[in-house]
């Protein structure tokens, strides 16, 4: 007798269900996906125990007739697709006409259906895979589908559920999704017995956003149109100081991904402006030609391929990067008193500013023998002159003009311009911008350094030492040349011009520690990027430093000039805000 043998129909399709049907979550992303698909305009989710005992998902959609509702629950039945050449530029979530069939012969699976304009609906229910019975049914237009007691004849895949609130966590998440992603629809979760959600269909993205999340001005829009392809969303802040990791949804021509490319130019989009590892939270969405991306290289669907890879990863990066640098600082909002009865006024507030600032720090009397704020402070807080921005193809300031007013303990800038005011950290302002002059300055080389007549000793520990030589040639960039002296010892030659000599010892003592804990698979350019964060760090002005207006108006400046002003190399925040509306409200004038 023969090896090789053919599967029986119900095994061979428990078989298909693994692939397609890994848990209730995956099962509500199939129905939910038919139920878009069919044009519906209200789609309703109940589930119990997780989705472990019963999923119902209900929709206004086309519906079915009686022979297409019985075609449904076969295997390889769709109405999607017809020939090969369809395969090249599928516009519909479902096509592969796998999810029916797969999900019945694992359940008690019933699907009630009637099409549109039809007197009466069909029933049809289906256990373990095997046919039980059609009957004619009175329905709304539409179509009802319940899975109950899913994975009831494969214990073993049963077992490897979660918890039932691991489970409705997982459902919560793709319901949330897929209503993300299809404003003009009304989506409800109900779980054991619990409004989950209740969206009703709104207009747009952002409607849609704050019926899901709620107010959310801390994320910032993104949109780019680049001709045939299209990216709509809402992304973290740089300096959102929030969670590292957020929820990431990703949908291309409306379907829900997960995709290497656009994960990868998402985090590279970050990186340029900080060290900061994060995993921030986004909503991201795009649109191509339906020929320029396979969506069939997956059972579940969720993976896709690029035709043009590299084209997507980098347009992806740009874009978000363009957006981060717009990203406005964090605002700062007043609470006010218990008992605080807020009474509006109509009266304007006034200009924040005169057009010239009588100041402390003057440079000497004017013809008629009153002092005059410095060519500094009225240039720099009146010019609206463009300024370039901080590399090619990166996005420009957006930092207004400000006043500086003074220091805060000679550590915060205290400032202002025409909408508030802003409290500055001198220390990572300064950072920031000398973190931006760094890198630009070695994409043409190297930086300028100083040697020293007599080299300096610095004892590190065996890691710190081998990491810092392993690194020899990176920091030769930076404007270190350091040697093995013997003993627990490196002998310093020459350090970065921006350093003085007394930093270069904590700044070297940094650098070990940095490259030390750096992964050994990480590349080149990772480990440039934290020598520039950490020597930027060490040579930028301190806290507790007292400085003359000048110096904090050139700062200001400088950080305007800056590509991302918002968090300094190390994912700081540059600046706090006061808005001129908080204000304004705060001394009952709106």
């Amino acid at each position: 007798m023969g090896k090789i043998h053919q599967l029986p129909a119900d095994l061979a399709n428990q078989i298909a269900a693994g692939e397609v049907v890994e848990r209730p979550a995956s099962v509500i992303k199939e129905l939910v996906e038919n139920s878009i698909d069919a044009g519906a305009r209200r789609v309703s989710v109940v589930v119990e125990l997780g989705g472990k005992k019963l999923i119902r998902v209900e929709d206004d959609g086309s519906g079915m007739d009686p022979d297409d509702a019985r075609l449904a629950i076969e295997r390889h039945a769709t109405s999607k697709i017809r020939r090969a050449d369809d395969l090249e530029r599928i516009a519909t979530l479902g096509f592969r006409g796998e999810a029916l069939p797969s999900i019945a012969s694992v359940s008690h699976f019933t699907l009630k259906t009637r099409a549109r304009g039809s007197s009466s609906g069909t029933d049809v229910r289906v256990n373990g895979g095997a046919l039980g019975s059609v009957t004619e049914v009175g329905m709304p237009e539409g179509t009802s589908i319940e899975v109950a007691d899913l994975f009831y004849n494969l214990p073993a895949r049963r077992k490897f559920l979660k918890s039932d609130a691991a489970e409705s966590a997982q459902v919560s998440r793709i319901v949330t999704q897929l209503a993300l992603c299809y404003p003009e629809i009304g989506f409800t979760l109900t779980s054991s017995g619990r409004k989950v959600m209740q969206c009703p269909p709104v207009a747009g993205l952002r409607d849609r956003l704050y019926q899901l999340y709620g107010d959310r001005s801390d994320l910032i829009d993104v949109r780019r149109d680049s001709g045939d392809v299209k990216i709509l969303g809402f992304v973290a802040a740089l300096a959102e100081q929030g969670p590292t990791r957020g929820p990431q949804n990703v949908f291309v021509n409306r379907r829900v991904v997960k995709d290497k490319t656009i994960a990868h130019a998402i985090i590279d989009a970050y990186s340029v402006a900080s060290i900061k590892e994060r995993s921030p939270e986004v909503h991201l969405f795009i649109e191509m030609p339906h020929n320029a991306v396979d969506v069939n290289v997956h059972p579940t669907k969720a993976e896709v391929r690029f035709r043009d890879q590299s084209y997507i990863h980098e347009l992806i990066r740009r874009t978000l990067g363009d957006a981060l640098g717009r990203g406005p600082a964090p605002e700062l909002q007043l609470e006010a008193p218990p008992g605080f009865q807020s009474a509006p006024s109509t009266l304007p507030l006034p200009h924040a500013y005169p057009s010239t600032f009588p100041s402390r720090w003057t440079t000497g009397p004017t013809e008629a023998g009153h002092s005059r704020p410095s060519s500094v402070v009225s240039g720099f807080s009146r010019t609206d002159a463009p300024v370039p921005s901080g590399g090619a193809g990166e996005p420009g300031p957006t930092i207004r003009p400000m006043t500086p007013l003074g220091q805060f303990r000679d550590t915060f800038i205290i400032a202002i311009d025409d909408e508030g005011i802003a409290i500055i950290d001198q220390h990572v302002a300064h950072e920031r911008v000398l973190f931006e002059r760094i890198t630009e300055r070695l994409t043409g080389g190297a930086l300028e350094s100083q040697r020293l007549l007599v080299p300096v000793l610095v004892e590190l520990s065996a890691g710190g030492r081998q990491a810092l030589t392993a690194h020899a040639r990176d920091l030769e960039r930076l404007g270190f040349e350091i040697e093995e002296f013997g003993g627990d010892a490196l002998r310093v030659i020459a350090f970065p011009a921006l350093l003085s000599r007394d930093d270069c010892d904590a700044a070297l003592r940094a650098l070990a520690e940095d490259l030390e804990g750096l992964d050994r698979g990480t590349g080149v350019d990772a480990a440039i990027k934290r020598i520039a964060a950490t020597t930027a760090c060490h040579a930028a002005v301190k806290a507790n430093y007292p400085l003359t207006h000048e110096k904090m108006a050139h700062i200001l400046d400088e950080l305007r000039r800056t590509a991302y002003s918002t968090i300094c190399p190390h994912g700081r925040p540059v600046m706090l805000r006061l808005t001129r509306r908080e204000v304004e409200k705060n001394f009952q004038r709106i």
